[in-house]
């Protein structure tokens, strides 16, 4: 398609993402998400809430062997998603089930690792009025709400088993209560923030099922420099060697 456009995957060696000009397109919040859930070695697999065009499956590939499945209910991003996953020759690994999140945990199978980049704003919440479908899907919890995410990920987390997510600080006390409310507890989080100096714009968090009480909170992170260039951290997470 002429709005396809094929990317390298940052500075993985190899790997390319098809992203589509007119949906969403992976960003500093997916990379930093692959990079923050916890790998465990008793892993038996990763269920990706809201897969889109399968980055995060592709970032986390190459943290893993296990099997990742990306649950996504848009048909074009779901035909992205595979296109991707082939390109990569990762299909022993990845696998793309076309599918509302709420249904697809009816029937699945436990899981102990959730990720989920979900959409940031409510129904009514205004983030970029020219939105098409695609976007608004995206970034507005038009399919999928903050508390039926939880449900569903509460009904295929083994116990122990965790979900790791990036939001916005504005809404951490709301996602903290509904991690709470379907017996999630928060365990880990760690603010991200432009530069020093400035406010924390995003912010990831990770929750185990039926977990023992304890919070911590990691170092701060930091995605630039004074000069605008990105921190050693993010580069390292880019895939680029240190300077």
């Amino acid at each position: 398609m002429e709005n396809e456009v094929v990317n390298y995957l940052l500075a993985y060696e190899g790997m390319k993402i098809i992203q589509r000009k007119d949906m969403f397109n992976f960003s500093l919040d997916t990379v930093l998400l692959a990079n923050f859930c916890t790998i465990q070695k008793d892993l038996n697999g990763i269920v990706d809430f809201g897969t889109n065009n399968a980055a995060i499956p592709l970032l986390l590939s190459r943290r893993t062997d296990k099997k990742i499945i990306g649950v996504e209910i848009q048909k074009e991003a779901v035909e992205l998603a595979e296109k991707n996953v082939c390109m990569n020759d990762l299909q022993h690994q990845i696998s793309i089930v076309e599918k509302d999140i709420k249904e697809y945990v009816v029937d699945a199978p436990k899981t102990k690792l959730i990720v989920c980049n979900p959409p940031f704003f409510k129904v009514g919440e205004r983030s970029n009025l020219n939105d098409n479908q695609y976007l608004q899907i995206a970034r507005h919890e038009i399919m999928i709400t903050l508390d039926e995410i939880m449900r569903s990920a509460s009904k295929i987390l083994d116990n122990k088993g965790r979900i790791a997510m990036v939001h916005r600080p504005d809404r951490m006390i709301e996602i903290i209560n509904c991690m709470q409310k379907y017996d999630i507890e928060p365990k880990r989080i760690r603010f991200v923030y432009p530069k020093e100096g400035k406010e924390s714009h995003i912010f990831l968090i990770e929750g185990m099922y039926k977990g023992n009480k304890g919070l911590k909170i990691e170092s701060p992170l930091y995605a630039h420099e004074s000069d605008g260039s990105y921190t050693r951290e993010i580069r390292r997470m880019f895939g680029e060697e240190d300077e």
